[in-house]
């Protein structure tokens, strides 16, 4: 792969090939962009401005990093969690639209999620689709009434990731998924995760370890109510006599190797909240949605 050369800040967007040595720009786009936004709110590294300061003359070693305080921007971003981007294609509304995807941009937007593992900020990340209630639980019905994996829709389209889910349910290993799709088999593993998992609600018995390794794994409350034959309602009290709730993790750029002077916070399933009340009290603000807009 040669370098591009990089003048401020630029958007290439790529694809990898059969192999490792093969990867093809698809395009390169010589400005920040929503992507590069995303970038920087996935690393907590201020790309935008970092482009400016360059632009404008300024070295790496020159220009600080105001996340930390203390880092410099050649300081590369350490993560302790993982980031999960999905695009929001609209085929909800353009049924008739030609789902499969590639190159061509046919997403209208993207949804980011972060957590500590890849199940659970998958999971947040197709919930924030908001295709309804598509959750992974999801399948189309037709998919069922075929024989073997033809039935399902695995060539690149946007049902691409529910489709290997169900797969995955009706015994298909991540193996030969991995081989018809072309996919890593690190990803397929992970999807088999989920699916083990769901498995356990529908025949174990729903105690505070099963529970609390679902959400870990990223299950919503619905999604546990469903399998565990629960009402959410009821769900979400259990959850909250068995004390499992949700912490609070930093966003920091650099693990926590150093202290952050405007970190931001995402939510997950541990023990430890890293998330601590600001001095002074909280402020109240009230509104009125009766009045009309002034916008």
């Amino acid at each position: 792969l040669t370098p591009h050369p990089i003048v401020a800040g630029k958007w290439a967007p790529g694809q990898k090939g059969v192999t490792e040595s093969q990867y093809y720009v698809i395009e390169v786009n010589p400005r920040v962009s929503r992507s590069s936004a995303l970038a920087s709110k996935a690393t907590g590294y201020p790309i935008a401005r970092v482009a400016a300061k360059i632009a404008i003359g300024r070295r790496l070693d020159e220009i600080p990093n105001k996340v930390t305080g203390k880092t410099l921007a050649f300081f590369e971003p350490a993560l302790d969690y993982c980031v999960v981007k999905i695009p929001r294609w609209p085929f909800d509304k353009f049924a008739l639209g030609d789902r499969d995807v590639g190159s061509q941009m046919k997403a209208t937007g993207e949804v980011m999620a972060i957590d500590r593992c890849f199940e659970a900020a998958l999971q947040k990340a197709v919930r924030s689709l908001e295709f309804g209630k598509r959750t992974l639980l999801w399948e189309d019905s037709n998919w069922s009434k075929g024989k073997g994996l033809d039935s399902y829709p695995l060539h690149p389209n946007d049902l691409r990731v529910w489709a290997i889910t169900a797969a995955l349910r009706r015994g298909a290993t991540p193996e030969e998924l991995s081989q018809r799709t072309g996919i890593d088999p690190w990803f397929i593993y992970k999807l088999q995760n989920i699916v083990d998992m769901e498995r356990r609600l529908l025949s174990e018995p729903l105690k505070p370890e099963i529970l609390w390794q679902a959400k870990r794994l990223g299950f919503s409350d619905e999604q546990i109510a469903t399998l565990a034959d629960r009402l959410p309602e009821q769900l979400r009290r259990i959850r909250h006599e068995w004390h499992i709730c949700p912490v609070y993790k930093m966003v920091d750029t650099c693990a926590a190797e150093f202290e952050a002077e405007t970190p931001y916070f995402y939510s997950t399933y541990e023990k430890e909240n890293e998330a601590e009340p600001l001095e002074g009290g909280g402020v109240r603000l009230f509104w009125n949605s009766s009045l009309p807009s002034t916008a």
